[in-house]
């Protein structure tokens, strides 16, 4: 049986822990909760700007956009949103899963044709052990979500696939649907598809009188949607890693509880039995 005094060491250590982990919890809570905010006021915004493109597009004819455009795949780019952190629960290790698994379904293109854009430090980390050099690495904007950073990297996105530099971009990321379920995704972001959301809203279809021409309105309109589609799944998964880290040091203070419980119970039984000893000692002594 462990002394008194290890017994004592140990519960400090689970107590010091459970501050870390408790305070932990208690930022990530907050910073969950702004990124909620963000979310709300975000969502509206690109559902809006999406309904009001699709609703143009089914109710005239119109020319595919080059951003639509389906060719074979020989090239692809793959942009996966990690954390810099970790202690968030399987958040990363899901997120490094999937592009490996990816990958493997595009090994045969060769090594030098996957692109990877890693956002964060995590699944930066993964690209490397995957024997890849990562196209381009950002890491700053993992911890700070900033649209005019999406922006340029989802120009320079748009950029390559118009000039056929890939022919496919594909995102990997967190959906947050609540603070206990975060959705692991797969979308295709490039080439863009609008034909099963023109075909549900067919029946909404509207006359829009256009000004200055309808080619100008879809030039600036569809670029948009795809900037803003990069920018949600960065603040879903920005948002999605609060979420999991909230709940994994939560889990882990619950856990220090109950090891705190079964050290406490441990402590009192040996400090009864060396009491019992004294006593005996003392007993058997005076007998003598």
């Amino acid at each position: 049986m462990a002394s008194l005094r290890d017994i004592k060491t140990q519960i400090h250590s689970v107590k010091s822990t459970q501050q870390i982990t408790s305070a932990m919890q208690m930022v990530s809570t907050v910073k969950l909760q702004r990124a909620q905010k963000k979310i709300e006021h975000f969502i509206p915004y690109q559902q809006k700007i999406t309904e009001l493109l699709i609703r143009f597009l089914s109710s005239e004819e119109s020319n595919p956009s080059v951003y639509e455009e389906k060719r074979e795949v020989k090239k692809v780019a793959i942009v996966a949103f990690s954390s810099n952190m970790s202690l968030c629960g399987g958040f990363n290790a899901n997120v490094s899963k999937k592009l490996i698994k990816t990958t493997q379904e595009y090994e045969h293109l060769g090594k030098e044709n996957i692109l990877i854009y890693a956002v964060g430090k995590k699944i930066a980390q993964t690209v490397k052990k995957l024997g890849l050099a990562p196209e381009e690495v950002l890491n700053e904007i993992a911890n700070n979500p900033n649209y005019d950073e999406v922006v340029v990297l989802a120009d320079k996105l748009m950029n390559r696939f118009r000039a056929g530099e890939f022919d496919e971009v594909i995102l990997i990321y967190h959906h947050f649907k609540t603070k206990g379920s975060q959705i692991l995704l797969q979308k295709t972001l490039l080439p863009i598809s609008f034909d099963s959301l023109i075909v549900e809203n067919q029946n909404e279809q509207i006359d829009y009188i256009v000004e200055p021409d309808k080619a100008t309105i879809l030039k600036e309109l569809i670029p948009k949607v795809i900037r803003l589609e990069l920018y949600s799944a960065l603040l879903e998964s920005h948002t999605s890693e609060h979420a999991a880290r909230s709940i994994a040091m939560q889990a882990a203070t619950d856990n220090a509880d109950d090891i705190l419980d079964d050290l406490s119970l441990l402590y009192n039984k040996s400090r009864q039995q060396s009491i019992t000893n004294e006593l005996l000692d003392i007993i058997g002594a005076t007998f003598k």
